[in-house]
Parts: structure tokens; C-alpha cells; sequence
């Protein structure tokens, strides 16, 4: 009886291992990646995640942000050319295309390096910063060329992760990677709250270099792009390009994007595109 109730755990133990064992991604790697231009680092999944496709919006499209688009676009290319190029700090109003265009341009870099070496897009979460060496690590050893992201990054009171991200980028003992460069969006120029650096001002002995410490984490973006809320004809403009880009044909176009924009307090590219995307649902039009 004995024999037969441990050979009915074993077997149950078995099949408990066989599920979990579905259940896991098959696409993570604990390795750089050979193949694949896009992936997502999940520590607590075992590693890169493959991504099939990015979700973009061509480059052409990002309107309002010329600058700012041409700055990091020739960035991007220096880099995917093995050539010295700078971290870069995307920061400014909600809804203006920094997210967006970390994305566009990557996609513009690859669709014209045909028959070259892809370079790889990694998107790290904010929640992982603190593991942002390990992925280092892992990238450091490859001939290939990664593009690290990171959306929507800011720091929080008592939040010491900053400090991990600080010595990853320039300044710790292994430095960055020649192979990895470091992009990331924020609200935040200086990627703290204000009244962080203030309390750290108010109750430090040497304030000055309290204060320091903490905007020194922004200095180690090369480029600081300015992302600023758009005026009218702007918004009208980004419109327009998405409407004749995706086929969209209304007589009071204008002035339905207006009201739109009104009813929700604000004027960016997310609202213009949200406008769109209701407009073309309207029309029965796919935004492919």
C-alpha cells in the first residue's frame, strides 16, 4: 500500500511539474539574444522576453517635435553605426510623443540598415531599474547593439533605486557597456519630485550637496530633449498628417478635433491620436 500511494505522489508531483513547465514563456532568454530586434527584460520571468512586433507610429507622422525628432533620430543612427552617441533624457508635457518616438525612431534606424546588424530595442520597467546591472551584465559580452528604454521614469520619496540607474549609466566600476545606450522618458526633468530635493535641502548638513546628489542623476543624460505642450495649429496639423495619412476624409474635421480636444481639456499627440482613432471607427477604417 505504501509502494503505490508514493508511486500516485510521484506521478502527481509529475504532472504538476509538466504544467508549470507549459505555463512558463518559452521565448525568455537568460542569454544576449542572437536574433530578434525587440525584447522586453522581465527578471522575474527568467530574462528577455521576445517582443513579435513594436507597436509604432511612423516617424513622418510626429508632428510638433521636429527638433527634438532630428536630434534623436541622428542619435540613434550614430549608435546603431557603432559610432559615440549619448544617453538621452526625453522629458515634458503628457501626451507629446516622447514614448512615441524612442519607438519611431528605432523603427527608422532599422528599416535602413537592410542587410546590416539590427539594432535591438530592450524595454525596461520602471519597477526594475534596480536590476538594470544584471541586465548590463548580460548584454556586455555581444557584438550586437541594444537600445535600453525606459517609460515614464521617475523617482519617489525614500525610492534608492536611482542610485543603481546612476552608477549603470556612467560612474560604476564596470561603467556602460560600449554595445548598450540608455533612453527614458519622464515628466520630470530632473526625474525627482521637487519636494524630495527640497526636504533633502531643508535637512541636510551640506544642502548643496544633498540637492547635487540628487540632480546628478540627470547629468548623466548627454541629451536632454524638451517635450512642451502643443498650441492649436500644432494640434490641427498632427490631424491633418493622420488623417491623410490613414485615408480619413471629414468636411468639419477641424472643428470636430477642436471639440474633441475641448471636451478633453487639453491639446497633445495622445489626444490628436485618440481623435483619430475615434474618427476612424466612426468611418469604419482600420489604422493599419
Amino acid at each position: 500500500m505504501a509502494a503505490r500511494g508514493k508511486s500516485g505522489s510521484d506521478g502527481h508531483l509529475a504532472r504538476i511539474a509538466a504544467a508549470l513547465e507549459r505555463l512558463a514563456p518559452t521565448s525568455t532568454l537568460t542569454t544576449a539574444p542572437n536574433t530578434g530586434s525587440a525584447f522586453v527584460w522581465e527578471p522575474s520571468q527568467g530574462g528577455l522576453v521576445a517582443v513579435a512586433e513594436v507597436t509604432h507610429i511612423p516617424l513622418f507622422l510626429l508632428k510638433g517635435v521636429d527638433q527634438a525628432r532630428d536630434t534623436l533620430l541622428e542619435n540613434t543612427r550614430r549608435f546603431a553605426d557603432g559610432l559615440p552617441a549619448n544617453n538621452a533624457l526625453l522629458w515634458g508635457a503628457r501626451g507629446m510623443g516622447k514614448s512615441s518616438l524612442v519607438k519611431a525612431a528605432h523603427a527608422e534606424v532599422n528599416k535602413a540598415r537592410k542587410g546590416k546588424a539590427q539594432l535591438v530595442l530592450v524595454e525596461i520597467h520602471r519597477e526594475e531599474i534596480s536590476t538594470l546591472p544584471v541586465l548590463l551584465r548580460l548584454l556586455r559580452d555581444t557584438q550586437r547593439r541594444f537600445l535600453l528604454y525606459c517609460d515614464d521614469l521617475s523617482f519617489d520619496r525614500d525610492d534608492t533605486s536611482y542610485k543603481s540607474l546612476k552608477a549603470a549609466l556612467e560612474g560604476g566600476i564596470e561603467g556602460r557597456p560600449a554595445n548598450v545606450l540608455f533612453y527614458a522618458t519622464s515628466n520630470r526633468r530632473h526625474l525627482m519630485p521637487r519636494d524630495m530635493m527640497e526636504n533633502e535641502r531643508s535637512t541636510a548638513i551640506n544642502p548643496s550637496e544633498a540637492v547635487e546628489e540628487k540632480v546628478s542623476l540627470s547629468d548623466r543624460f548627454g541629451l536632454w530633449l524638451g517635450f512642451h505642450n502643443c498650441g492649436q495649429d500644432e494640434y490641427l496639423a498632427m490631424i491633418d498628417g493622420y488623417a491623410k495619412h490613414y485615408g480619413l476624409k471629414a468636411g468639419d474635421l477641424h472643428a470636430r478635433a477642436i471639440a474633441w480636444a475641448a471636451g478633453r481639456g487639453s491639446r497633445s499627440g495622445r489626444v490628436a491620436w485618440q481623435f483619430v482613432q475615434d474618427l476612424a471607427g466612426e468611418l469604419g477604417k482600420r489604422l493599419d
